[in-house]
């Protein structure tokens, strides 16, 4: 797998768009690296840019966009409402893929040796790529701001990392490091105080506040003043008004959703908002957020209305949008601002994301893929999605009402096995494709003969091992399809018996593909414990079918 790191450098210019294209255009003519999000604050006058790319290629990528934002950028004009320093702001490096921090981090540390040398100008490390532990704290490094910084430079305690200890009065200064993945969001507040939403967010965040006592510091033995920790770890926040939407906002950094995650800051600060009179209106992502802090956002607030978490993808993140107002000041499309989404670049369009009426015709077109493989895949997602749908409509049926946990549990169970079916539709077409690539391999020489012979192995056993995936899922499927034939609904039974009926035919139809495909594979050993084992879950389907069959038809009864 290729190494790849997410850039999100923060640009001094929220206003001007030519300014911003111009920019931008530096990080796409980098070939290999993908621009995933521009996201500029009018108020702020500050850009959030979010890429992707392998190492080397992102350090061009944002040498080249550091380089032209310090020519068209001047610091000695620039006003926002957000912390900032210079032209470029600050310039994290994110591990995402097949790279640790501490590999990041070397990284970080060569872009920041690169720009400081060669562009001249004053870098500071921090996070992770900053060995000095005293001075890595962004916030620390950032006080002062850019009209305090021709004095603070000359200080020893904060000579530059890299670059000149000189104040470039049009570029500033720039902040470079390595850190984990932070999401910066916003919540919206019904006020237009400053001071009233500093408040909530020092009620929040984990730096709290200093303790006060007839408005002066309270100070411990050693003469330092004694904070009250706000509420909630890994959270940096402040307050502050935004003129483009005329409300006061917490602006917050998430610095560890695992710790922290989004949804447990927006509660928190409805909470806290609520003790001191003011109320949660909504609230505002700045930049790209992972997947999953969106699920789990989606589920978390379905657990709090006690209904059923086993829904679908689209559904949950439905429910986090509006559950916490995400789309109140602008539209939250979810293919723009959920990193995952933004990385799926696969050319062509997917078979998953075809229609019914396409799906169809591409299956019956003179193409061999999509085959019987795929197909028993689909047949498979639609055998489980039966028994989820059984599921959800038991969780809130009228009388039920203590057995909603029950249902969801077997709702989620079901909604991850359809998920991973309709992955694998997709790839027993990768895996036939795989195989006609490593057949059209050259082998002209001993050499290129060997390579492709071992192409064409690697690429069948890969066409073997897709299909017995659908076996194994469709036939773990059958264990909630029989729950639903017994504790479900009864006027859904007969949705759990076609289910058990698609179940089935997957298993079966799944496994007349592992077979054919293994017939061209050359380990005699691993083909015969493929087959053995593939016989077994064929028997156990056909016989699951048979009982979950002998429920439904005692259910109907006619």
């Amino acid at each position: 797998m290729k190494q790849l790191i997410e850039c999100v450098p923060n640009f001094s210019e929220g206003n001007d768009l030519s300014i911003i294209k111009q920019i931008t255009d530096q990080i796409e003519s980098v070939e290999g690296v993908r621009l995933l999000n521009v996201d500029p604050g009018k108020a702020t006058n500050r850009t959030v840019v979010t890429m992707v790319g392998e190492p080397e290629l992102i350090i061009e990528a944002a040498f080249r966009a550091i380089k032209k934002a310090g020519e068209l950028i001047d610091m000695s004009k620039h006003k926002g409402e957000h912390p900032r320093m210079g032209a470029t702001d600050v310039c994290p490096l994110i591990p995402i893929t097949n790279i640790s921090m501490e590999e990041t981090a070397v990284y970080a540390q060569k872009l920041a040796k690169r720009v400081g040398e060669e562009l001249n100008l004053p870098i500071y490390l921090y996070e992770a790529a900053q060995p000095n532990k005293s001075r890595n704290n962004l916030s620390i490094i950032r006080a002062g701001e850019y009209e305090g910084f021709a004095q603070k430079i000359l200080l020893p305690e904060w000579k530059p990392d890299f670059g000149p200890a000189v104040f470039d009065a049009k570029r500033g200064a720039t902040v470079i490091g390595a850190r984990d993945f932070l999401v910066a969001y916003n919540i919206n507040l019904n006020t237009t105080s400053t001071r009233r939403a500093n408040a909530v967010a020092f009620d929040i965040r984990e730096a709290g506040r200093t303790k006060k006592e007839n408005g002066k510091n309270v100070l411990d033995a050693d003469g330092k003043p004694i904070t009250i920790p706000g509420s909630l770890k890994c959270v940096k926040a402040i307050g502050w008004f935004i003129e483009e939407y005329g409300i006061a906002q917490i602006s917050i950094n998430l610095i560890n959703i695992s710790v922290t995650p989004v949804h447990i800051a927006f509660d928190e600060a409805c909470k806290k908002a609520t003790e001191r009179g003011l109320r949660v209106t909504g609230s505002e992502l700045v930049g790209l957020i992972p997947l999953k802090a969106m699920l789990d956002a989606g589920k978390y607030f379905l657990l709090k209305q006690e209904r059923s978490v086993g829904i679908s993808e689209a559904e949950l993140i439905k429910i986090a949008v509006k559950s916490m107002g995400l789309d109140e000041l602008s539209p939250f499309n979810p293919q723009e601002r959920i990193i995952e989404y933004m990385l799926n670049n696969q050319s062509g369009k997917k078979l998953v994301d075809m229609d019914l009426i396409a799906f169809a015709d591409e299956t019956a077109s003179e193409s061999p893929a999509p085959g019987g493989g795929s197909i028993s895949a689909y047949v498979g997602a639609l055998g489980i999605s039966l028994a989820t749908m059984v599921a959800n409509l038991s969780s809130h049926k009228t009388g039920w009402d203590a057995r909603w946990k029950e249902f969801s549990d077997w709702a989620e169970k079901g909604q991850h096995i359809k998920d991973n079916l309709l992955n694998l539709v997709d790839e027993d077409t990768n895996a036939f494709n795989k195989i006609m690539h490593a057949f059209g391999l050259p082998k002209s020489t001993d050499a290129e003969k060997a390579a492709r012979t071992l192409a064409i192995q690697e690429a069948t056993k890969f066409a073997i091992e897709i299909p017995f995936k659908v076996m194994e899922l469709s036939l773990q499927s059958m264990e909630t399809i029989k729950a639903m034939a017994e504790t479900g609904n009864p006027n859904s039974v007969s949705d759990a018996g076609v289910g058990a009926l698609c179940a089935r035919t997957a298993v079966m139809g799944a496994f007349m593909n592992v077979r054919i495909n293994a017939s061209g594979y050359s380990d005699k050993t691993y083909i015969d414990t493929v087959i053995s084992k593939g016989k077994e879950i064929e028997n156990k389907a056909i016989e699951l079918e048979s009982e979950i069959l002998k429920i439904v038809n005692e259910k109907i009864g006619i």
